[in-house]
């Protein structure tokens, strides 16, 4: 097919998709015509399928999806403001884990979530890599403590600010402080040379942050972690991602242990108006 098509039929007129086109690609010449893509409309088209979404007949399929494909909107799931809040504000950090796994189904679910986050152009320039294996994670965060071990020689006034002697004692007495004994890490990695990678990576996290209660699950980010990808060389072989990819952003994933009743205060926000 060509870059869409459109039913005669159905099609309103309306010219809802030329509005809402985020390049601007779509024309109507009038309202007896039907839109059509303007020259160079293949090259342009960034199949964010916004068209295929605001038109209120499904008149308009294109050809990266169709109506079809796509799920409906279901007014009775939508968050009002105060449902929107209470869902924000319930979200906490998960820092103590039932040892019980995630299903593997489970966190597929959740990482598709989280692949809905948006992206500049929509590139969607975000990979994946699920640590499912507890003794990997356990094994992967040794190298972490490996690396904070380094910069307390290397580094010990940076080290100690970040409080990683205290972390590499608790490590040796049995404690993590690192990956708090989770049982899942999930990565989100992209291309260095992608400019980007970085904001996609932490946009689809933060997704996957906020959607994992629903799914009665755990989260927390895993900073220590990430800050070590990028600066240890030993647990960048350990990851072993693609060539050129680095490691965005990490999450800890797993049951939390304990129920949180109460929703903790926070400082109001700080707004300059202009």
């Amino acid at each position: 097919m060509s870059l869409f098509n459109v039913n005669p039929d159905t099609c309103n007129r309306d010219g809802l998709c030329v509005d809402e086109c985020p390049v601007k690609i779509i024309m109507l010449a009038d309202k007896k015509s039907l839109p059509v893509p303007v020259p160079g409309a293949e090259d342009l088209c960034v199949d964010c399928g916004h068209c295929v979404a605001v038109c209120p007949t499904g008149a308009l399929s294109h050809r990266s999806m169709t109506p079809e494909q796509c799920l409906p909107v279901k007014e009775n799931l939508l968050l009002d403001a105060d449902q929107a809040e209470h869902f924000l504000r319930y979200r906490r950090s998960i820092r103590t884990y039932r040892k019980k796994p995630v299903e593997k189904d489970i966190l597929s679910r959740l990482v598709g979530i989280a692949s809905y986050a948006p992206s500049g152009h929509n590139v969607q320039p975000v990979c994946w890599r699920v640590v499912h294996d507890r003794d990997e994670v356990r094994r992967l965060t040794g190298l972490v403590v490996d690396w904070m071990r380094f910069l307390l020689q290397d580094n010990a006034d940076f080290a100690k600010q970040m409080h990683m002697d205290m972390v590499v004692a608790g490590w040796d007495m049995g404690i993590d402080s690192v990956c708090r004994d989770v049982p899942h890490l999930i990565i989100a990695h992209g291309l260095q040379a992608d400019p980007m990678a970085q904001s996609s990576c932490t946009i689809a996290l933060t997704y996957l942050d906020l959607a994992a209660p629903s799914l009665g699950l755990g989260t927390c980010w895993a900073g220590f972690f990430h800050a070590a990808t990028m600066l240890w060389p030993p647990l960048q072989e350990a990851l072993n991602l693609p060539d050129g990819h680095a490691c965005m952003g990490a999450m800890m994933v797993g049951y939390p242990k304990y129920k949180y009743k109460r929703m903790p205060v926070r400082n109001m926000p700080r707004i300059t108006w202009v």
